[in-house]
């Protein structure tokens, strides 16, 4: 797969996009079926979500293209915000080892985006 600009553009609107979603399924859904803890975990993950979607648009508007940010912010949204949605769906607290990992990747996908991107 290719991370040109096109495409880390779209993939940041597309992200977006199901951020929304899964937003509005967690005010919807997961509130009534969740405790509150949970309910920040997903707020948490959605906030992240959306976020690093917004940072995956505007690393495809940088002056010199940075896949490898791109690359690091994808990583960082599924792991980050894809384990706080299954913690939350599943109850499960383990999950919430990985959450870091994807933090990491944020961080990682920032610094990346400093050097190469201008």
């Amino acid at each position: 797969m290719s991370f040109t600009r096109d495409f880390v553009f779209r993939a940041g609107c597309y992200s977006a996009a199901l951020g929304v979603l899964i937003g509005a399924f967690g005010a919807h859904k997961i509130k009534s079926i969740r405790a509150q803890n949970f309910l920040e975990a997903w707020q948490t993950g959605v906030q992240w979500h959306m976020i690093h979607s917004l940072a995956l648009i505007a690393a495809s508007k940088a002056p010199r293209h940075s896949p490898l940010a791109s690359q690091l912010f994808l990583v960082g949204i599924f792991l980050f915000s894809g384990s706080l949605y299954a913690l939350t769906l599943t109850e499960n607290r383990k999950l919430g080892m990985i959450t870091p990992i994807g933090g990491l990747s944020f961080v990682a996908g920032w610094i990346a985006l400093a050097i190469q991107g201008v």
